[in-house]
């Protein structure tokens, strides 16, 4: 089986020593994705709709990288602070999968790195 690093020039950097993503045949694994604007750096955590839509953003540009869309997601992982923002979330979440949406899970955590509010890690299948 192949082994093949994914990286998306319009994604946010890693922050440690993991690829974006990884491509191991036709699965592609997303590290967790936080709200970091590429362009700027900057992390955007003034309300959880906006962190989410970026969030999202950033796996978008990831899946687009290895050839892929929403479409091809199964599986998702939602890390919540604060799990009084599960409903905010999952209505932008679920605009991303209008149908046939992967499996899921969300749990809240006491800290995410950065002290973001959500991180998000999907694995897609080509």
């Amino acid at each position: 089986m192949s082994k093949k690093v994914i990286y998306s020039p319009t994604a946010p950097e890693p922050i440690g020593p993991y690829s974006q993503a990884i491509q191991a045949g036709n699965m592609l694994f997303i590290s967790g994705q936080i709200a970091i604007q590429k362009s700027t750096g900057k992390l955007i955590t003034d309300s959880i709709e906006e962190e989410t839509h970026l969030v999202l953003q950033n796996i978008h540009d990831v899946l687009k990288a290895a050839e892929m869309d929403f479409s091809h997601v199964v599986k998702c992982t939602i890390f919540l602070k604060d799990f009084n923002d599960f409903v905010k979330v999952n209505e932008i979440y679920g605009k991303r999968f209008p149908s046939s949406p992967p499996a899921r899970e969300t749990v809240e955590v006491s800290r995410l790195p950065k002290d973001v509010n959500i991180e998000i890690s999907c694995i897609a299948v080509k």
